[in-house]
């Protein structure tokens, strides 16, 4: 369909709770979606929010088989997931650093839990429910969290564990974002 441009921190609607999807398997959903997809894979992330191309809709979408920009992570299914819950599986935190689309060239490290499930609907209003960890975990909550209007930054307890992705990471070339 179509690449999108993403929209980059410091634009207000990136900080407003997105609405949840009503109705599903309808042709204007599955355009939004293709259009995720587009856009992730020309920017090269492992995940995308609806909120982050100007849609205020409850939809995110994730997955790689293997990353460039995450050579050592395992790799996630890809999934369309709508009307999310997230329901944290104990009170386990992990640090990990993260970059985001929209807020392009700085890495911060973040606190997230260790461990999940997570369930909603795919486009076709087919429930989803599934326990994670890891990376997975990791993805799934950052997405999320833009249905949410929270950038990673705010989430980030020690700033001095953020900055340029080219000062914290010299000599990493395609340092991730998202």
């Amino acid at each position: 369909m179509a690449v999108r441009p993403v929209l980059k921190m410091g634009t207000p609607s990136l900080l407003q709770r997105s609405e949840p999807v009503v109705e599903f398997d309808t042709p204007e959903l599955h355009a939004l979606v293709q259009d995720l997809f587009d856009t992730m894979q020309a920017t090269g992330g492992v995940g995308i929010a609806a909120p982050q191309i100007g849609v205020n809709l409850q939809v995110v979408i994730f997955g790689f088989d293997a990353s460039s920009r995450y050579p050592d992570a395992e790799p996630v299914p890809q999934t369309v997931l709508l009307n999310p819950e997230i329901i944290p599986l104990g009170h386990d935190e992990v640090l990990g650093w993260e970059g985001c689309l929209s807020v392009p060239g700085l890495r911060g490290e973040v606190p997230r839990y260790q461990r999940i499930r997570y369930r909603g609907f795919d486009q076709h209003g087919e429930p989803i429910a599934r326990e994670v960890g890891g990376f997975h975990a990791r993805v799934v909550q950052h997405e999320c969290d833009h249905l949410w209007g929270v950038l990673y930054p705010q989430r980030i307890r020690d700033m001095t564990r953020f900055g340029f992705t080219e000062v914290l990471f010299p000599g990493l070339h395609d340092a991730p974002d998202e």
